[in-house]
């Protein structure tokens, strides 16, 4: 099966701001980088920012300093934009410092009147190599926003690579998925894998935002992408900063869902038997001649 190419008169324009977060700029001078950013692509419909894009993921030291509430000098200054543009802005994600002090990885999604209208804090935090696990407290809710364009959700970066929290998204409705990230060029292979495995696995479009660049001595991957619910990748950025824009028929989801519906078809639970003991049980393997000896 291929994908459509032709988009509705209701095509979804999406900017996707590939940014670097080098570690010798200052937080303030990136939030002013990206306000021009953001401003230059006012003419789309949807802007997706990166995870941790201000303070770099890999600058775990700057963490505490950088951590901000739910509505913090970041989110302030995006809702701002969000009016100005006319746009939905999803901010990437930001630390933020919860009411109990702890520190969480939370994504937010603003409507064009600068409301926030979904929010997500990432479930699954990262540990190999990193020390995300160590400082950042898990998310553990899932949920959808109705918008103008559809049911939109949201995962996080490492979230990609379990099935299991996509299967909920598809079980509540989740017609577009918006993905920041901070995946290591050192794994760009798993990076397209995953975001094109989960948009056919759920019949949902993925709406994945990498940083770019060098972080803390780690390189980034780059390459965003969208990908259509057949599996087909519409878009897709380079390795280096960039605005990365496609145009999106969301009403590509319910067809696909429509003409093949094997969502209808999954199974919630599986019956799992004990293995069937092989001790006692004797095998017609020969030996060599030397194990005979």
């Amino acid at each position: 099966m291929t994908s459509p190419t032709a988009t509705s008169p209701a095509a979804l324009r999406i900017a996707i701001l590939q940014v670097a977060s080098p570690d010798e700029e200052s937080i303030g001078d990136r939030r002013r980088r990206v306000s021009d950013l953001v401003r230059s692509t006012a003419d789309a419909d949807l802007i997706v920012l990166p995870e941790l894009w201000a303070v770099g993921y890999f600058g775990f030291s700057r963490y505490a300093a950088a951590a901000e509430e739910a509505d913090g000098e970041t989110v302030r200054m995006l809702r701002g934009l969000a009016r100005e543009t006319g746009a939905h802005v999803h901010v990437g994600s930001f630390v933020e410092r919860t009411p109990s002090g702890r520190l969480r990885n939370t994504a937010m999604l603003i409507a064009p009147n600068g409301d926030v209208v979904h929010r997500y804090s990432k479930i699954h935090v990262f540990g190999y190599r990193s020390a995300e696990q160590e400082l950042l407290e898990p998310g553990s809710s899932l949920s959808t926003a109705i918008t103008p364009f559809g049911a939109v959700s949201a995962t996080t970066c490492y979230d990609l690579r379990f099935p299991g929290l996509w299967n909920t998204l598809g079980d509540i409705g989740a017609e577009i998925v918006i993905v920041p990230a901070a995946w290591p060029r050192a794994r760009l292979g798993h990076w397209r894998l995953f975001t094109s495995v989960r948009a056919v696995e759920e019949q949902v479009f993925v709406v994945a935002c990498n940083a770019a660049g060098v972080q803390d001595g780690v390189e980034l991957g780059g390459a965003s992408r969208v990908i259509d619910p057949w599996g087909e990748c519409l878009a897709e950025a380079g390795a280096g900063e960039e605005v990365l824009r496609c145009e999106i028929d969301p009403g590509l989801v319910r067809s696909v869902r429509a003409e093949f519906p094997v969502l209808g078809d999954r199974i919630d639970s599986y019956q799992v038997e004990q293995p069937v003991a092989t001790r006692g049980v004797r095998h017609n393997f020969e030996r060599p001649e030397e194990a005979r000896r």
